[in-house]
């Protein structure tokens, strides 16, 4: 094995190649972090470990408009392992296509699990969650989602209730990791 395919191979975080969001090679740590053998993971469509179908489209188009302008892209979530179990992963990317971001990337990604323990919520929560880290005042993830802003503050409430957080700044801390 030569040294690259040593320094792939023995990464410290998972490494992966997609081509249009398809595996085509992944190192020994993603294949632990995702539940199985590299081997397990060729060709197989990112889609799967992604909670739901919503969230692969959304992160997705996200990902796509913000690499066509800079051809990199960075963000925590929640992914699902190969057995269903749900954790939060840090994601980094970087197109080797730039004029076709998803066409060829490589990809990391860590476990974020024992920093940030899993809180169970529903895809509206998510993505009131998301637009709170992003600095989104209720009114502005209202007009964003389709949804009143006292409603979004109802969503809030019960993110602030399911976190054990006392305000906003609290909550939006321990929805990114930050220590306390």
């Amino acid at each position: 094995m030569d040294i690259k395919e040593l320094a792939f191979e023995h990464a410290p975080v998972g490494l992966v190649l997609l081509e249009h969001r398809i595996i085509r090679q992944c190192n020994r740590h993603f294949a632990t972090i995702f539940g199985d053998t590299p081997d397990d993971y060729l060709n197989i469509p990112l889609a799967r470990y992604y909670p739901s179908i919503e969230d692969y489209r959304r992160i997705g188009a996200d990902a796509l408009a913000i690499m066509r302008k800079t051809g990199r892209y960075a963000d925590e979530r929640v992914m699902k392992r190969r057995d269903g179990t749900l954790f939060w992963c840090r994601v980094r990317g970087q197109s080797l296509t730039p004029e076709a971001p998803f066409q060829r990337g490589i990809w990391c990604f860590s476990d974020l699990s024992k920093e940030r323990p899993l809180v169970q919520l529903t895809q509206r929560e998510r993505e009131v969650a998301i637009l709170t880290c992003r600095g989104l005042t209720s009114k502005e993830i209202g007009l964003e989602l389709g949804l009143s802003y006292r409603t979004v503050e109802v969503y809030r409430a019960r993110l602030l209730e399911k976190f054990q957080a006392r305000k906003l700044a609290e909550l939006v801390a321990k929805l990114s990791g930050m220590p306390l």
